[in-house]
């Protein structure tokens, strides 16, 4: 008999480990961080075609998205869907583009990470953002739908930092 009980003992306590790690899981990916896959080549070359990343959901609720952070967000045109982008401007930028040329409040943007093959040559705007929205564009600017296509991403929108490319593990990179 006493051995069964030890055992019953020995089974509860395993289940209330694992019922308060499938709780905690539960929250992390609720309200902390959440993995995510890239599809497509609209952030070339920085990310590639089924890269794995964390997203960082707490970020913003912290704080603001900045120019330059790479963001997961809900598709405006389609919320259902998400897609990964960079922070090209805040609200109440001004943002301009003249032949592929990203300017923001009349200052050309730094943008060395984009290779001249991934560059466009459209033209955009000026436009001011407006308030509570975000402009986004994908780094292979002549292959990306983004802010020039379907307009601002409300900040509401906008789910989280990505933080961490995983996989594959030869290119892991930290935001």
């Amino acid at each position: 008999m006493h051995r069964l009980n030890v055992w019953k003992d020995e089974l509860v306590a395993w289940f209330k480990t694992l019922a308060s790690a499938a709780v905690y899981a539960t929250l992390i990916v609720t309200f902390g961080f959440q993995v995510a896959r890239v599809e497509g080549q609209s952030m070339a070359p920085t990310l590639a075609d089924q890269d794995r990343l964390i997203v960082n959901k707490l970020a913003y609720r912290l704080g603001e998205p900045r120019r330059g952070d790479i963001v997961m967000l809900y598709y405006p045109i389609n919320p259902e869907k998400s897609f990964v982008k960079r922070v090209i401007a805040e609200e109440g930028d001004t943002v301009r583009i003249v032949e592929g040329r990203v300017y923001v409040n009349d200052v050309p943007m730094r943008d060395d990470f984009v290779p001249p093959e991934y560059r466009s040559h459209d033209d955009w705007g000026p436009k001011v953002v407006d308030e509570g929205y975000y402009f986004v564009m994908g780094d292979h600017r002549n292959n990306s739908s983004d802010s020039r296509h379907w307009g601002f991403v409300p900040k509401k929108y906008i789910i989280g930092k990505v933080q961490l490319r995983w996989w594959p593990i030869p290119s892991a990179h930290i935001f």
